[in-house]
């Protein structure tokens, strides 16, 4: 996903199944995607269990929208949200969605949003169900939002010496201890990694790579290894090396094999 272009974004929050002090969190994690314009909280606001919301949700600009709980022990909140998502869908207002909830009732409507081109994530809990985590094109876990980052990572730089990448040198700073993948993640990245090459390169871009591994697994995500970022996290694996590669001033990492 092109975090650059910044559009239009609607951000629904099930307020039943949402945390009221990740707010904050939760509306920057969206924002990196797109201009959060329509933000609405759904739930019952005459439950002492939304209190939590009351006091944040201003602080937010978060409109709250009133959802009665017609029977015992079951709320209204996920009916009168789709209902909302699909008006919002055909008022070509916005050009993508933000469904923040760990509930599996949202799978079939993120999967509606995707049908019509727009882009949809979704932030929940690590509970949340795989059918809902893959039907959107990004899922940020919460718990990903508020654990500690580790920024001091090593730097990999290549020199150019001649046009010739036969002649090119990598410079390797001393390494950390290599992070230990998972089964699942480890063979993500190495299929994302496969088919972001071409032909007749062995190397590719770190954004192309990152793409592809968001289309693969839609809940992956540096942070639950310690790094706040793609680049950091490739450079303390054990198989790859990432490379430097400054085109018109910014550096545009690329990424390697071993």
């Amino acid at each position: 996903m092109n975090t650059e272009h910044k559009f239009n974004i609607a951000v629904l929050i099930d307020g039943d199944n949402a945390q009221a002090k990740l707010i904050k969190e939760v509306i920057e994690e969206a924002s990196k995607y797109g201009k959060a314009t329509i933000r609405r909280i759904y739930g019952d606001w005459t439950s002492h269990h939304m209190n939590s919301w009351k006091s944040t949700i201003n602080q937010h600009s978060i409109s709250p929208i009133q959802k009665f709980s017609y029977t015992t022990g079951k709320n209204s909140t996920d009916s009168s949200m789709i209902i909302d998502a699909m008006d919002i869908l055909h008022s070509d207002r916005i050009e993508g969605f933000c469904i923040v909830s760990s509930d599996s009732d949202y799978t079939g409507l993120a999967k509606r949003i995707r049908e019509e081109g727009l882009f949809v994530m979704g932030i929940g809990e690590k509970k949340t169900p795989q059918a809902f985590v893959k039907s959107c094109e990004v899922f940020t876990y919460t718990e990903n939002l508020v654990q500690h980052l580790e920024e001091d990572v090593p730097e990999v730089e290549r020199t150019k010496n001649s046009k010739s990448k036969a002649t090119n040198t990598i410079q390797v700073t001393p390494k950390q201890k290599f992070v230990k993948l998972s089964k699942e993640d480890a063979a993500t990245i190495n299929k994302a990694f496969q088919i972001s090459l071409n032909d007749s390169e062995d190397e590719a871009h770190l954004s192309k790579v990152g793409a592809n591994i968001r289309k693969i697994d839609p809940g992956f995500d540096a942070r639950a290894y310690g790094y706040s970022n793609l680049t950091k996290l490739f450079a303390n694996l054990e198989k790859y090396t990432v490379l430097k590669n400054v085109v018109g001033g910014l550096n545009h990492p690329l990424v390697k094999m071993k």
